[in-house]
This record gives C-alpha cells, structure tokens and sequence, in this order.
C-alpha cells in the first residue's frame, strides 16, 4: 500500500488581522486600580482608595444611595434574620434607626429570641448540638416565659409592638441593645413574621398558635403600609435567607396592587453567601420595571458596619457642604 503525502492544515497566519491597543475597549485602567492605605488615613481616603471595581463599586453605590434617598426623605427598610443580632450588629442598627435613616425594620421570628436575651440576660445563642442530644435546647425557662407572655397578653397591635412594648415596661438591664424597645420608644415600626415551629419559644407550654399567628398577621399588614411608602426607597435584606425575602415579596405587592406606586426601588441583599430566594426575590423580582438590585457578599460582621460608617461619612459631607445659616443671613 502507497502511504499518501499528509494534507496541509496548518491555518496560514499572514492573513491574521491585527489592530493597535489604544483603539481597543479596555474594562481595567490604571484610574480604577485601589490606592495604597496609610496608617492613620480617614474613612474617606480609605473609601475613595478601593478599586473601582465590581464588589467595591457597588458598595460605594449602596451606600451613596442609602444616604441621597435619606436625604431626600424616602423609606429606607431594613430586613433582617437572626444572624445579625448574634454576631453584635445591634448598637449599629439601633443608631441608624435614631438618625432616621431605617425607617422600619422587618424580623423574622428567631430575632425576638436573641433580642429578648441579650436585653434580659446580656447574652445569647446557645450551642444547639450540645443541647439536643438531651432535649435541653431553646429550653430556657424565661425566654419562653417572657416572649410568649408579651405575644398572649399584647399581641393586638402585631408582634413586634408587643415585645418592643413589654422588654421597655420590664426596664430589663440592657433593654437600649433591643431593636424592638426601641422601635417602640423612637416610633420606628418593628415588624416579626414567624413560621410556626421554627422558633425555640414555640416548644414551651405558654405558646399559643393562635395568639401568634394573629400577631405575625398583623405585623404582616402592617409591612404591606411600610411596603406602600418604598417608592424611590431602599430596602435591605441582612441575613435573611427565605422568610423575610418572601414576606417582603408578598407585601410589595399588596402595596402596588391597591393602586400605590412602588417604583425606582433601591434593593439591596447582604449575606455572607448567596441564596436563591433574596436574589430573585429581594434583588430581581422587584426591581424588574425599574429600580437597581444589588448584592453584597461578605461577613456581616464586617461588611455591614463597612456600610454604615459609609453611609455616615457621605452624610456628613453633605451636612458640611450645607450653607451656614449665618451665613444665609
């Protein structure tokens, strides 16, 4: 047999094509790249030092626009898990509700407990393994006791008033570390949706299913009027993986479907991980007409007092750029 000469099948390449570089479209220039800390620099310097870039930029973003739109006296809504609460992030979300600048604060139902307790007790979150294997877990006789009182004597005006209510009569030691307490003493609505089942205070003998729902029903409500005042305003979900983001769904549209404009929201989701429901639910989903939905992926510990110092900073700034009144004079 004859072996065949192999075909020629190399591409020639004297036909490539080529442009010059400065002609091309580039995503990274040397203006965008961060800019090296100083020791001792202010949040400012440090702030404008960050590379322009994807994560970076859109926390420079959220924050510009958290503190324009407070400007501006629109709603800005917090919505959160229990998380926060555990890893210290309450003086932070206590003192932007003093401001003005949280509006409103949604909960979900396992926010109460780690509220209650650290007002009660100055400390809270229990080692759940430890527990479970002899049956003491979330047994804690004045949690139970506490909560489910408040909820069955008080729970007329909605869950969150009547915690918030009664850890403020009770004048528990460190009752200024309670998001609800000071809902109540600032006027600022704390909302709590409970899934039944899922919170420690639902084992105990004084849980009443009825006394509970009907006050998580009314706190539902009274998010859908919340819901009603977010147009050109922000709502931020923080640790909340699915009950808060659902919750909020529903009442967004309670609010757009009794004819009230809901539109150019600001949504933002903050989670140390990336979950299905906040993205298309809190980020996608309402902001599909209109509007901008962010995500921040990052430690709360961390990335949330980031966002606030931030948020202060531009505050501040444009308090600063304000004419004097004597000098109006």
């Amino acid at each position: 047999m004859t072996s065949r000469k192999p075909r020629k099948v190399s591409l020639d390449l004297d036909k490539v094509r080529t442009y010059p570089l400065k002609k091309r479209p580039s995503k990274v220039s040397v203006a965008a790249l961060g800019k090296v800390p100083r020791p001792g620099m202010k949040l400012a310097d440090f702030v404008d030092g960050l590379p322009q870039f994807l994560g970076a930029s859109d926390l420079r973003e959220v924050a510009r626009t958290i503190a324009d739109r407070h400007r501006r006296g629109r709603s800005i809504t917090l919505g959160m898990g229990a998380h926060p609460i555990k890893v210290g992030l309450s003086p932070l979300i206590i003192d932007l509700m003093k401001r003005g600048i949280i509006s409103a604060v949604a909960m979900n139902g396992a926010c109460i407990i780690h509220d209650f307790e650290l007002a009660f007790h100055g400390a809270t979150s229990e080692d759940v393994g430890a527990a479970l294997d002899d049956g003491s877990f979330g047994m804690a006789r004045e949690t139970g006791e506490f909560l489910n009182h408040a909820v069955n004597q008080h729970g007329g005006d909605g869950l969150g008033s009547a915690v918030g209510t009664a850890i403020e009569k009770a004048r528990l030691p460190n009752a200024d570390l309670s998001i609800l307490a000071a809902g109540v003493r600032l006027g600022v609505p704390v909302t709590v949706h409970v899934a039944i089942g899922t919170d420690i205070i639902h084992m105990h003998p004084s849980a009443d299913g009825a006394a509970i729902g009907e006050a998580s029903m009314t706190d539902f409500r009274k998010l859908a009027g919340v819901a009603r005042t977010l147009h050109r305003g922000v709502f931020v979900n923080l640790g909340s993986a699915v009950i808060i983001p659902e919750v909020f769904l529903k009442a967004l549209n309670l609010a757009r479907n009794v004819g009230t404009e809901v539109s150019k929201l600001v949504t933002v989701d903050m989670d140390f991980m990336r979950h299905y429901r906040p993205g298309v639910n809190v980020v996608q989903r309402p902001t599909q007409t209109g509007g901008k939905g962010f995500r921040l992926t990052g430690h709360h510990e961390i990335m949330f007092p980031l966002l606030c110092a931030m948020i202060l900073e531009d505050v501040r700034a444009a308090d600063r750029k304000k004419p004097s009144k004597k000098a109006k004079r």
